[in-house]
């Protein structure tokens, strides 16, 4: 089982910033992949950014430029710098912890809000 702990979020103004932190802990395949998903209302949950246990990155092309994702050195703690947000980057942004054995598992943080006001 893992388990994650999200923390970040909140209002902010078109073109401000926010940072969101995830923490997995309990048991953790050394290859995963631990990444950012959002959900706004009356849409389907979309990936916004992910990164491997060995480093490559995978974007969304809306957030491409401006939202940065990065592991910790522990490998255990994922970050998601969101620079120049907008109106429309306003969701919740669920915590993502996957990997594959033998099939795929994957694991989810409770959700936190993001709004950005214009």
């Amino acid at each position: 089982q893992v388990q994650l702990m999200e923390s970040g979020g909140g209002l902010v103004q078109a073109g401000g910033s926010l940072r969101l932190s995830c923490a997995a802990s309990g048991s953790i395949p050394n290859r995963n992949v631990m990444g950012w998903h959002r959900q706004a209302p009356g849409k389907e949950r979309e990936l916004v950014a992910d990164i491997s246990s060995f480093g490559p990155t995978n974007y969304a092309d809306s957030v491409k430029g401006r939202f940065t994702i990065s592991r910790d050195n522990a490998k255990t703690t994922v970050y998601l710098q969101m620079n120049s947000l907008k109106p429309e980057d306003t969701a919740v942004y669920y915590c993502n912890f996957r990997f594959y054995e033998r099939g795929r598992f994957d694991y989810w943080g409770q959700g936190t809000q993001v709004t950005v006001s214009s």
